[in-house]
């Protein structure tokens, strides 16, 4: 499988930020759903999640885990896998800091629950695709000619 250009990576990183979640594998036969805020810059993923979750147990290890995401608005498929760690900064929970998050929390950003964790990816599997109306012409388009789809840009993005 080939490497994703320089240009596809970026192109990753930009469709990564507009996924709302993903699936986190935090052991073979655990799977749970979680919204992930990016950050490019540090080539990283954050979580917001509470003491006591998979996913906090996971990085208090400093486990491999992988991350899936399938979404076809953001116009990515992509199965990444990293290394999950606590991170007690209070500067990047203030930044990351949502309505959304605080939902989860009885006392907001101040719930003694509230922990942040670090997701650093080795590497991804990644498909970035047209989109929707682009999936359906290329399925129809095969059904005439009888070549195979094509399904976008497919190949690994090492980090």
């Amino acid at each position: 499988m080939k490497d994703l250009t320089h240009e596809q990576k970026e192109t990753f990183w930009n469709r990564m930020d507009d996924v709302r979640a993903g699936m986190l594998h935090t052991d073979p036969d655990r799977v749970v759903p979680m919204s992930h805020y990016t950050d490019e810059e540090r080539g990283v993923f954050w979580f917001i999640t509470a003491d006591g979750t998979d996913a906090y147990d996971a990085a208090k290890e400093g486990k491999q885990v992988h991350y899936v995401v399938a979404e076809a608005g953001a116009k990515i498929y992509a199965k990444i896998d990293g290394r999950l760690t606590v991170e007690n900064d209070r500067e990047k929970l203030d930044e990351l800091w949502s309505p959304v998050a605080a939902a989860w929390f009885e006392d907001g950003k101040e719930d003694e629950d509230v922990r942040l964790v670090k997701f650093t990816p080795s590497h991804a599997e990644a498909w970035l695709t047209d989109g929707g109306a682009g999936f359906l012409y290329e399925i129809a388009k095969a059904n005439i000619t009888h070549d195979k789809p094509d399904m976008g840009e497919h190949g690994v993005v090492r980090f």
